[in-house]
Order: C-alpha cells, then sequence, then structure tokens
C-alpha cells in the first residue's frame, strides 16, 4: 500500500515538473531566427519576418510584441464570448 501511494506521488511530481519544464521537444519552438534567408518566425503566432537584422538590432522587435499583443487580446475576448450567455 505504501509502494503505491509512493509510485503515485512520484508519478505526480514527474507530471508536474513536465508541464513546468516541458519535454525539450522541437515542436514546441517559440521563434526560429533563419541566418541564410534574414527571416525570423514566431511559430507561437504564425508570423514570420524577413527582418532578421532589424530584430536582432532591436528595431523590428515592436512588430513582433504587437502581433503578440493582438493575438493574445483576442484569445481572450474569444474565451470571455465563450462564457456569455446567449
Amino acid at each position: 500500500l505504501y509502494e503505491l501511494e509512493r509510485e503515485r506521488q512520484q508519478s505526480a511530481r514527474a507530471a508536474d515538473r513536465r508541464d513546468q519544464v516541458g519535454t525539450g521537444d522541437r515542436s514546441q519552438r517559440i521563434r526560429t531566427y533563419n541566418f541564410p534567408q534574414g527571416r525570423v518566425t514566431d511559430h507561437r503566432i504564425g508570423l514570420t519576418l524577413h527582418k532578421l537584422n532589424e530584430v536582432l538590432q532591436g528595431d523590428a522587435l515592436d512588430e513582433i510584441i504587437d502581433a503578440l499583443v493582438t493575438e493574445q487580446q483576442a484569445s481572450q475576448l474569444a474565451a470571455i464570448e465563450d462564457n456569455v450567455p446567449a
């Protein structure tokens, strides 16, 4: 009985850790910097900019940030709409 409880707790801890740390899988990419093509892709929102040097210098970061903020606001509005009774 003790052994079963200990295994359950270890499994729960391992799941919590996986959720916090991630699996390290390449499919969980946030952003790709493609130097030969001069391209930056943010995989979270599907944004691709052909301004690699500007992004690295900080001049085009606002475009990425603005797109991320817009996507977050749209997600929040959609969640609110889903919770409003018709």
